[in-house]
């Protein structure tokens, strides 16, 4: 059975640590070539020469994708996306062969999956609507929320963890006029903290394919941003003084975010808000452990938890604080 994976990012390194035996794939599908996970990486031009059974979709980008290979004539019951989430329809068109190459079990926990969340009636002439909003409807929306409660917060922007520039894009977007710093080696995790990482050998080579000037490609405001690359928190030398009105703290493993609470939540504005992504999420236990750590030196924070995708913790210095 031939056997395809479009993307090579977290989504696909997740399917490899999770579902899908790596020696069923025939080869992975993105832009980029080269091997992911020991297998050859192929255009989509190329996949549409090819014998396949079934492409699985593991990018967030999903409808693009689905458009590009339908127009080069891959038929759309060939296709299964594992992000098919947050939108009125099911995008799968068969779950037959998704069942014999993942399993029962896989195939119903997707079906099962919420599809439809009811827009509120705020975002009808927000920034954020429609395919955009798609991957992680409610942290996204969250964060244009909070972005319209800083106008009189003074202080930069900040992301620890930047991969690829998901997050960065929609930071520097909504707030165009506000410096953005962005640490992350831009080559992957550390190799010995990730030597501890319990979410497995997919998930940290994933996060290798990233670089500064793919991130940048994507920044609506490039000119904006500051790069500072490398291990943290030694790229944060020499930014002691600044504040902070928003930070998004996404590194992933548990000392990598106790260093990033340490040096930012002490730096937050009065007003200002720091999200920390994946506090909830069951395969980066680490994340919240490393809150814990914080609060048990620090006392308890003013935080509140989000029912988004991976858990965010939105944690909040209150205007009062001196």
């Amino acid at each position: 059975m031939e056997i395809y994976v479009y993307g090579t990012g977290c989504g696909a390194g997740e399917l490899i640590d999770t579902a899908l035996d790596i020696g069923r794939v025939t080869a992975f599908v993105d832009s980029s070539g080269g091997c992911f996970l020991g297998r050859p990486v192929i255009s989509p031009e190329e996949l549409a020469t090819r014998p396949c059974d079934l492409v699985i979709v593991a990018s967030r980008q999903a409808e693009e994708i689905g458009r590009k290979l339908e127009a080069l004539g891959i038929k759309p019951d060939k296709l299964f996306f594992l992000k098919n989430h947050l939108i009125p329809v099911d995008r799968n068109q068969n779950y037959d062969i998704a069942r014999d190459v993942l399993g029962d079990d896989f195939v119903e926990k997707l079906r099962q999956s919420e599809r439809l969340i009811r827009v509120p009636l705020w975002t009808e002439r927000e920034k954020i609507s429609g395919p955009d909003s798609e991957n992680d409807y409610v942290r996204l929306k969250t964060l244009e929320a909070i972005c319209g409660r800083l106008a009189e917060i003074p202080g930069d922007l900040a992301e620890l963890g930047v991969y690829r520039g998901g997050f960065a894009r929609w930071l520097n977007r909504l707030l165009p006029d506000r410096r953005l710093w962005l640490f992350d080696t831009f080559e992957g995790f550390d190799a010995d903290e990730a030597a501890g990482c319990a979410s497995g050998k997919g998930f940290v080579a994933a996060h290798q394919n990233t670089s500064v000037p793919g991130v940048l490609s994507v920044l609506p405001h490039p000119e904006m941003v500051q790069i500072r690359q490398g291990l943290f928190p030694g790229t944060a030398q020499g930014l002691e003084e600044e504040r902070f009105a928003l930070v998004s703290l996404d590194a992933d493993l548990e000392e990598s975010t106790f260093a990033g609470l340490c040096f930012f939540l002490p730096r937050l504005s009065c007003g200002g808000f720091l999200l920390l992504h994946d506090y909830n999420n069951p395969r980066l236990p680490g994340v919240k452990r490393a809150f814990a750590r914080y609060e048990e030196i620090h006392g308890r924070q003013t935080a509140v938890p989000l029912c988004d995708v991976n858990g965010t913790l939105v944690i909040m210095r209150p205007l009062t604080a001196p």
